[in-house]
């Protein structure tokens, strides 16, 4: 029988057990996947830990993780656009993904184009095709523009200034040590910020003259919140899509917004901007066009076997990777 890290409580990363997990006969819409690699996203810590957040968890027992690649193995009846033997890529739910195989919608599925390789996709699907999103659609990111990136050497950070780079903007990063620094400007960020030694928010203005960023990727939550608004300049954008910190407090639309310039905040997520088939599958060629032509770098720093994937979420938790990690099976 396939092996999974099952959740029978959610609690810390020593929640996850290494056990046998039974892989259910394909539904008529279904695929049956073997998974050859798996994204690792702080997401997954989240569900794992007891916040149902952006997904809700299934009731426990339940397999967390939500990004894999693979091989078709089985196809359900009225499956038509899969067949066994194919290379296969997801990165939104159902969770599932921390185990050796598993069934999943074929509507949800993509088609892993044989010249990508599997473990740089499985590290860049779900924040890859968050990063298309946040850069081109929540607020498309013009030349010229400079944009804030909170956590620029993380997973996210690193694919948001590789890619804003291109697009001509002026990319000003935080992050945590002088060595996430480099790594953020390795990536392209034109001006990384230690936030533990300098005020980011004074930083910027310094940076952008006094004029502010256009756009804020807000990823920390309740410890930068407020200052990113400060960062932004007239009709500005706060792009909340994550809160590592914890949920940040409630914002005044009157002070918060108003006062400071007609601000816009948004909570942008990935489940909203591929609900549609259409949109998924063109968000993701974006993606697979972009690692083809050497735009983006998985950055896969960390890999783990499957059966470590406690040791994976510590060090994910701790907050001192560089990168991307994902788990083999």
């Amino acid at each position: 029988m396939p092996m999974a890290q099952v959740i029978h409580e959610q609690g810390p990363p020593e929640a996850m057990c290494w056990q046998e997990w039974p892989v259910p006969k394909p539904g008529p819409g279904d695929v049956r996947i073997r998974h050859t690699a798996i994204g690792v996203n702080f997401a997954d810590t989240y569900h794992r830990g007891g916040v149902s957040h952006p997904w809700p968890v299934p009731s426990r027992p339940c397999v967390v993780g939500f990004e894999a690649v693979g091989v078709v193995e089985g196809v359900g009846s009225e499956v038509i656009d899969f067949r066994e033997g194919d290379r296969v890529a997801y990165g939104i739910p159902p969770l599932g993904s921390y185990a050796e195989m598993r069934t999943y919608p074929a509507d949800r599925l993509l088609h892993l184009p044989d010249d990508l390789n599997g473990r740089e996709v499985a590290a860049l699907l779900m924040k890859g095709m968050t990063a298309h999103y946040l850069l081109h659609r929540t607020y498309p990111v013009q030349p010229g523009d400079a944009i804030l990136v909170h956590a620029a050497a993380g997973g996210m950070g690193l694919i948001l200034c590789q890619w804003a780079r291109t697009l001509g903007a002026t990319v000003i990063g935080t992050v945590s040590t002088d060595a996430k620094a480099q790594a953020a400007a390795d990536a392209g960020c034109h001006h990384p910020i230690v936030r533990t030694k300098e005020d980011f928010a004074e930083r910027v203005y310094e940076i952008t003259d006094g004029e502010g960023v256009a756009v804020v990727y807000e990823s920390i939550g309740r410890d930068t919140l407020q200052k990113s608004l400060d960062c932004l300049r007239p009709m500005g954008v706060c792009a909340a899509y994550g809160h590592v910190s914890g949920p940040p407090d409630p914002v005044d639309i009157i002070t918060d917004l108003g006062a400071r310039g007609s601000l816009f905040i948004t909570r942008p997520a990935i489940m909203h901007y591929v609900a549609k088939r259409a949109d998924l599958v063109a968000t993701a060629d974006a993606l697979f066009t972009a690692i083809r032509n050497g735009v983006l770098n998985a950055n896969v720093n960390y890999e783990y076997p499957l059966k470590e994937a406690v040791a994976a979420h510590k060090a994910i938790e701790s907050g001192t990777t560089l990168g991307a990690t994902v788990l083999l099976p």
